[in-house]
């Protein structure tokens, strides 16, 4: 059946708008997420006022510092080397906590802007396949676009597990700038699928990774959070000065991004591994083989086993922090070969997946 153009244009127009507001709602994260501070600082003034009016000895007690929320709302405990809250002069309080206020309504905003972004997302998603009359995943263009979508989904399924609304200026920022490299670098025309793809497998094997591929991205980003609150953690317990880490100060603690990060990874890999086993079923029926180490096999299975060796070293070695952190950004990186170097640069039976 011949494109339809119309409903291709539809599709590229929704990705347009999906873009414009996931941009939208990154800076009201962002927002939020440089709020988060001086929501902490409001919170720690409001005891000095409470302390003016105690005794002595009770002041002692309420002058002491308190956890402070940090972005989005989980408690990251007050700014390493702060003492005691002072009842001196200070700014208006009502100034300080309107800002709070203003920083938790933005990424309220945030969050309601993702979903319409995500909505407009799919669409784009849904027309460019009604308009091939086929998957809407049979080119890198395709395939970028619906890890976005699996990305920005996971986020907001973790979102209504866990209080991890800090992540939204992180994710966003990734979606955009994939898709940003997808419609330009990447885009294609609608078209029918290639001969060597047009098999039921693609709606099962493709459709796995691209999901696993989505959920092991989000798995990164938490991960490299975890890096930076770890080094933030490290510099001022040993008086060094964070720079590019004083990021770390704003987010939850080191610990909490470790179980989020494991959590994430260890729900993609078996997504992974059915993708791997898919393939290699859909392998034998088009070529006669299972196996053939072709760069795509290849880089598949590589990348297979270093989440492998994240998810074993963690049970069986209590493998946590940094080491796990380090192996899981390795298990990225071999992702991202797998999907750029090879499907491009690398010629094998897998290079009608280019662009």
């Amino acid at each position: 059946m011949p494109v339809d153009l119309s409903l291709a244009h539809r599709s590229d127009t929704l990705l347009f708008l999906a873009v414009v507001v996931y941009s939208l709602a990154m800076l009201g994260f962002a927002a939020e997420f440089s709020f988060s501070r001086r929501a902490g600082i409001a919170r720690a003034l409001t005891r000095a006022d409470a302390a003016r009016a105690a005794t002595p000895a009770t002041a002692a007690r309420i002058r002491q510092p308190a956890a402070v929320g940090g972005a989005g709302g989980i408690a990251t405990g007050p700014p390493p080397g702060a003492g005691p809250a002072t009842v001196g002069p200070h700014p208006p309080l009502r100034s300080r906590l309107d800002r709070s206020t203003t920083g938790d309504h933005l990424g309220r905003i945030a969050v309601v802007l993702t979903g319409l972004a995500f909505l407009l997302h799919a669409g784009s998603v849904v027309t460019r396949g009604m308009a091939a009359h086929r998957v809407p995943w049979g080119n890198m263009y395709e395939y970028s676009s619906m890890v976005a979508l699996v990305a920005v989904a996971a986020f907001l399924v973790l979102l209504t597990r866990e209080r991890v609304r800090f992540l939204g200026a992180f994710v966003l920022l990734f979606v955009v700038l994939f898709l940003g490299l997808a419609g330009t670098v990447l885009y294609v025309p609608a078209g029918p699928l290639v001969p060597a793809l047009q098999s039921y497998w693609i709606a099962i094997h493709v459709a796995a990774a691209i999901t696993a591929s989505g959920t092991f991205a989000l798995g990164a980003i938490v991960t490299v959070l975890y890096l930076l609150r770890a080094k933030y953690d490290v510099l001022t317990t040993t008086g060094g000065r964070p720079r590019v880490s004083s990021v770390g100060r704003l987010l939850p603690p080191a610990t909490t991004l470790d179980r989020v990060a494991y959590r994430v990874h260890a729900f993609a890999f078996p997504l992974w591994t059915f993708a791997v086993i898919a393939g290699a079923i859909w392998a034998e029926s088009a070529w006669g083989r299972y196996w053939g180490w072709d760069p795509k096999e290849t880089w598949s299975f590589i990348t297979w086993v270093i989440y492998a060796g994240y998810l074993h070293a963690r049970a069986t070695a209590g493998w946590r922090g940094r080491k796990a952190a380090v192996i899981a950004l390795v298990g990225f990186t071999a992702l991202t070969i797998d999907y750029y170097i090879v499907n491009i640069f690398l010629v094998g039976l897998h290079s009608y997946a280019g662009v």
